[in-house]
């Protein structure tokens, strides 16, 4: 049975020179739980939606369609034997760690059934140089892209409590076939596949649907 190992979080942000805003909340560390998770508000305007979680940027993180970041332990050992170093629960920044489930080949708008939340699939984890500058790992945000293994991120359809040791159930999969590594690699090094994830109708977060109709617009206009 797919289980949460950890349930982490960043109790506060940490001054940086590397980041955008001039801080992070990417160093997230494993607590007891369980804890509160909810929808946290629109992007831009709303950080994390699991209680005691901060986040530097608001901008580009948090808000409703980027509530909860998972990543499993699998993809985590597998990096970690590539890189040579050890990685913790946590280490990519991550709020949930799990086990015996795989985060790549979920289709954006699964439901899973975590503790007593309903979370959603709602897209990959994109790279950025402040991931790349916590981890001390030069080229990763090219090395990161190539693997393609990038976690999913989840909004709250209902919100409770969550910890580890929770199973997962997933209870709902849609008629579709847009995985999160499609959608990641569409928005990488893939943009034909762009059209693609409007499959996935509104699991899709409103900044990714207007990109998608932006493209169309200047094929058509080229």
């Amino acid at each position: 049975m797919p289980v949460v190992l950890s349930l982490n979080i960043a109790r506060k942000t940490v001054p940086v020179d590397y980041a955008r805003t001039g801080a992070t909340g990417i160093g997230k560390h494993p607590v007891d739980g369980p804890l509160e998770v909810t929808a946290p508000g629109p992007k831009g305007t709303a950080g994390s939606g699991v209680a005691g979680d901060s986040i530097g940027d608001r901008s580009v993180h948090g808000g409703d369609y980027q509530a909860v970041y998972g990543y499993a332990r699998e993809d985590l050992d597998w990096w970690a034997s590539e890189l040579g170093v050890e990685l913790g629960n946590g280490q990519f920044g991550e709020n949930i760690t799990t086990q015996g489930i795989d985060h790549t080949t979920a289709l954006v708008g699964e439901h899973w059934r975590i503790g007593t939340a309903l979370l959603e699939v709602t897209g990959p984890r994109i790279p950025c140089r402040t991931f790349a500058e916590f981890l001390g790992q030069r080229g990763w945000v090219k090395r990161f892209t190539q693997v393609a293994r990038p976690g999913a991120y989840f909004r709250v359809l209902e919100p409770g409590l969550v910890g580890p040791g929770d199973e997962i159930t997933v209870v709902h999969r849609p008629g579709h076939d847009v995985t999160v590594e499609l959608f990641f690699r569409a928005v990488t090094t893939e943009a034909d596949l762009l059209p693609r994830l409007l499959e996935a109708g509104d699991s899709v977060p409103p900044e990714v649907v207007e990109l998608v109709h932006k493209r169309s617009v200047v094929e058509l206009d080229s």
